[in-house]
């Protein structure tokens, strides 16, 4: 298997924003607020809210958030070139630079390699004033599950 471009019926426009749907559309979503634009072809950015509920006791945001927000990034960059499956996570190595305090930031995805079965991709998150707060690298391997099928990918 190898790169699927988007189908000319749809077009890659169709394909960036109906990933974006997909996004909204995950249950898990509903508890951040958090917003995915796909960018360019390999690129993603996710503008995201970092509020006390995320915290852990001593004040800045829990690894979750990161982790979740590293990941999200990572894993629409890739999907960006693939228009046929849904990715799916299977190792996501992450290193934490600064805490988090409150307030917005954003987490930038980019494809690195791979088109075939198995696509690499990073991330990282940068606070409201741009210092870097952590970074990650994912692998993602081609499911058997159809974007098509699923209910949240769709055009807006």
């Amino acid at each position: 298997m190898s790169a699927t471009p988007p189908d000319p019926a749809i077009g890659e426009e169709a394909h960036f924003r109906s990933l974006e749907a997909l996004y909204r559309s995950a249950p898990i979503n509903g508890q951040y607020q958090s917003e995915l634009a796909i960018v360019a072809p390999g690129r993603s950015k996710i503008r995201f809210q970092v509020g006390e509920a995320s915290f852990h006791a001593a004040g800045a945001a829990h690894g979750t958030i990161y982790f979740k927000m590293l990941d999200d990034a990572a894993f629409y960059a890739a999907n960006s070139l693939i228009s046929d499956r849904f990715l799916l996570t299977t190792a996501f190595n992450l290193h934490f630079t600064k805490p988090m305090r409150g307030g917005e930031a954003r987490a930038e995805g980019r494809w690195i390699s791979g088109r075939r079965r198995v696509l690499i991709a990073e991330a990282r998150i940068l606070d409201a004033e741009g210092d870097e707060c952590a970074r990650g690298t994912g692998t993602f391997l081609r499911s058997h599950i159809a974007l098509s099928g699923l209910a949240g990918y769709r055009s807006p």
